[in-house]
């Protein structure tokens, strides 16, 4: 039982911190181009900042509800 227990702690670490080993550690300063990246609304519909380009974009995170952060 400890087994299957630590194995599946193991697993789930595993793979939360490999997520993190990305390209997230872009420092910016102001008036720099932000980087090209894509994201899904609501609706699951893919926008691409470049779709916008020439137009003003803010960004808006919003946490799904009961979860942290």
């Amino acid at each position: 039982m400890k087994f299957i227990f630590f194995l599946t702690i193991s697993i789930i670490a595993y793979f939360s911190f490999s997520s993190l080993s990305g390209k997230a550690n872009i420092e910016l300063k102001v008036g720099d181009l932000a980087p090209a990246f894509s994201l899904k609304d609501q609706d699951k519909i893919s926008h691409k900042l470049s779709d916008y380009l020439g137009q003003k974009v803010v960004l808006y995170y919003f946490p799904k509800a009961d979860t942290p952060g």
